[in-house]
């Protein structure tokens, strides 16, 4: 069907998508994220960020393709439906929408957790207390409202706090590096929990959950002046920055500890608010201020770039057919989907409740995300063999060996975040698939072609409980029977005999052709 992505603001240049990138990856996780890593993996938590960078340069490199073939708004829940059909859609949209909703929370609860006192949180629960939770909650009322008054507004916005973002960073690697005690980088040993520490950090202590940035370019699309030129030059520049960012920190963090606090070992490392807890033992007062400042505001501009990508995503839901047509619709005079924006915020109050820390709450996020991002490389070749016409403002060379390599990784990423996340992730799944048949007995448009849809879709369903029984038997939180390394080369493995499948599995669906036939039509001025 038609989407309405053509009513929304073209306003968006190349340094825009690059910033609101910048301004979702560096949010909570260089706050927190550097001691997670560090109690996982020690000093290797340095590896564990490049890992996680080189792993997302692969699957960025295949939306690069992607986003500039067809912008759409809220793109990763459009290309499944335009390769696979409603099933494979349906499905990524519930894991993109759970995803994405619930980080303006997990990013609102970052700032309070960071600055806030003791009293706003349960000591035995980690759960906030009232005064907490309305806190955060009138936190993610201010992203709805720097989002509802148009993209122009919130680009604007979030151009200037992100280059604040990024300084207080690199201000802090510079001033950390003359405190640097070399000896830390081999405290314990330089990789005390070996490679599978090194593994678990790069999953679930929120290395991938803070370099997910990438996505927001691909998201807003279709909202990027020139999308087949600006997307895919923003995509890797900003994963570029961001992964220079996040491994200096976490060397000077690592290197700036003061020794004797780390005769317990790595793993029993605990700090409030790591970085300005550092710098207060080292006498810095005036660079913990700032950044208790950068406490505040890198958590909260996250939130609303998310809170943005989150009503993208509805809209795409909506613009597949599978929602209320309500939140496919955009304000012609804002250029937003503002029935979209309200769901979210909705979405956003409702994840602010039941959730205990942030370290609890960016692994199931992170599989959540990687989940819809390993389809992208199927979608990718499935275009490439049946729409080798359409126009394709960027060609990556050597898709086919990227993609094989992208989608390996992704699914390894979501293995390691452990059986605690992958059983509900998978089988929210399943549930997403109850929904859907239920849905399609009343929906007419969803009954079509459901059988073509279905047979589209097994490769994805068997994916998703081979994931399980591994997840299950192996050594990440699982009964260790399937023992490291013998896991990981299980999961590459079937990896490989999925990513073909889903290749042949693809379809020339009409939402496909339709979304050709609008990137070829000139832009709406």
């Amino acid at each position: 069907m038609p989407s309405q992505d053509r009513k929304l603001k073209k306003n968006l240049s190349m340094w825009d998508l690059t910033l609101i990138g910048i301004g979702a990856a560096i949010g909570s996780g260089w706050l927190f994220g550097v001691q997670y890593a560090a109690n996982d993996a020690g000093p290797a938590a340095i590896l564990g960020w490049a890992i996680g960078a080189v792993s997302l340069i692969f699957i960025a490199l295949v939306y690069a393709e992607l986003s500039a073939m067809l912008p759409a708004a809220g793109g990763v829940v459009r290309y499944p439906d335009y390769s696979h059909g409603s099933i494979l859609g349906f499905l990524m949209s519930i894991a993109t929408i759970i995803a994405y909703s619930t980080i303006p929370p997990i990013e609102a609860e970052a700032a309070v957790q960071y600055l806030g006192p003791k009293s706003l949180f349960n000591a035995k629960t980690g759960l906030p207390t009232f005064t907490g939770w309305v806190i955060e909650v009138m936190l993610v009322v201010v992203f709805f409202l720097i989002n509802f008054y148009g993209v122009k507004l919130l680009a604007r916005i979030n151009n200037a706090v992100t280059i604040f973002k990024v300084a207080v960073p690199v201000v802090t690697v510079v001033t950390l590096l003359f405190s640097v005690h070399v000896s830390n980088f081999t405290s314990h040993g330089f990789a005390p929990y070996g490679f599978p520490g090194i593994l678990t950090a790069v999953a679930t202590s929120g290395i991938i959950f803070s370099m997910l940035g990438f996505r927001q370019a691909v998201d807003m699309s279709a909202e990027a002046k020139n999308p087949g030129r600006d997307v895919p030059r923003s995509i890797v520049l900003e994963l570029l920055i961001v992964a220079v960012v996040y491994i200096l920190v976490q060397v000077v963090f690592i290197g700036a500890i003061p020794p004797h606090l780390l005769a317990g070992g790595w793993a029993k490392l605990t700090f409030q608010g790591p970085l300005v807890d550092v710098s207060l033992l080292l006498g810095l007062t005036w660079l913990s201020w700032l950044m208790q400042v950068s406490a505040v505001v890198s958590p909260l501009g996250a939130g609303w770039v998310y809170f943005a990508s989150t009503a993208r995503a509805i809209l795409g839901f909506s613009n597949n057919g599978y929602f209320f047509k309500v939140f496919g619709k955009v304000d012609e005079r804002t250029g937003i989907p503002r029935a979209a924006m309200w769901l979210t915020l909705i979405l956003g109050v409702i994840w602010t409740g039941p959730f205990p820390l942030w370290n609890k709450l960016v692994a199931f996020a992170s599989s959540a995300s990687v989940l819809t991002y390993v389809v992208g490389p199927v979608n990718a070749m499935v275009f490439r063999r049946l729409a080798p016409e359409a126009h394709r403002p960027v060609r990556l060379r050597g898709l086919s060996i990227i993609s094989v390599i992208a989608f390996i990784l992704g699914s390894n990423i979501i293995y390691w975040t452990g059986w605690a996340n992958v059983e509900p992730l998978i089988i929210l799944e399943f549930i997403g698939l109850v929904i859907f048949l239920v849905i399609a007995l009343f929906a007419p448009n969803l009954r079509e072609n459901l059988g073509q849809s279905f047979v589209s879709s097994i490769w994805i369903l068997v994916f998703l409980i081979f994931m399980f029984v591994v997840s299950y038997y192996g050594s990440f939180g699982g009964k260790k029977v399937l023992s490291y390394p013998l896991d990981i080369i299980v999961v590459a493995v079937g990896s490989i005999v999925f990513f073909f499948w889903g290749i042949a599995s693809g379809r020339r669906t009409k939402s496909l052709e339709t979304a050709i036939a609008e990137a070829s039509e000139p832009p709406v001025q």
